[in-house]
């Protein structure tokens, strides 16, 4: 039977380590959790990679705000991938739009070519998007592996419609990571409606930059109960 996955962005080596140890499948590393991450310094992957042995994914973003970004700024998102592929990081994740709000082609498939052999994940940058059915065959087409995505809504109960249509849309060709406001009271309901195969939470209950423990441990139950 298929096993079913979860992701925890971490912005501490703390979480990194608890989400290992409570289950999850990967971690999504980050800084700035009040900028909604950015890309972490060399030394918390390094320690991160010296600690863990589930995969570890890493936030590739200058800057917070939004998702269309200067050429210095994406030169800078080139020199980031580029430090971090000798870490021998697990993936990167990212996303830049254009103007509009519709995904940038070109330069995302840049970064995804710099990145081989490396996976990539388009991040939430995709909720921002006019038109998330043009804009998933737009991130199919710059070869990511994964899109992180709470279905252009705040939050994934919101938008747990566009979600399920983004999974069959999708019919396999790309892994749908349904991620923002994840948690283990909702995560049954939504799995049994969308039924995605990755799910991707920060499992921070109390406010803090860290993840809790139980709540980790709880939403790998509750998907692997499916």
């Amino acid at each position: 039977m298929f096993t079913k996955k979860l992701e925890i962005a971490c912005f501490n080596l703390q979480s990194a380590l608890i989400a290992q140890e409570n289950g999850a499948d990967r971690v999504e590393l980050c800084a700035e959790i009040n900028l909604g991450g950015t890309t972490p310094s060399i030394e918390i992957i390094q320690q991160a990679k010296a600690h863990l042995s589930i995969d570890v994914y890493v936030m590739i973003r200058p800057r917070g705000g939004n998702f269309v970004y200067s050429n210095e700024e994406f030169q800078q998102m080139k020199s980031e991938i580029e430090a971090r592929k000798e870490l021998a990081v697990n993936g990167f994740v990212y996303g830049i739009l254009n103007e509009d709000n519709s995904v940038n082609i070109e330069k995302n498939s840049e970064l995804v070519n710099l990145a081989k052999p490396i996976p990539c994940t388009f991040h939430r940058a995709f909720d921002e998007v006019d038109n998330y059915k043009t804009a998933l065959e737009d991130v199919i087409l710059c070869g990511f592996s994964t899109m992180l995505t709470s279905g252009t809504f705040p939050n994934v109960m919101e938008g747990k419609e566009v979600l399920k249509e983004l999974v069959l849309q999708a019919n396999d060709r790309i892994t749908i990571m349904p991620g923002g406001g994840l948690r283990s009271t909702n995560i049954s309901e939504f799995d049994e409606l969308v039924n995605a195969n990755f799910y991707h939470s920060s499992a921070i209950t109390d406010g803090s930059e860290t993840a809790n423990p139980a709540e980790v441990a709880q939403l790998k139950k509750n998907i692997s109960n499916r």
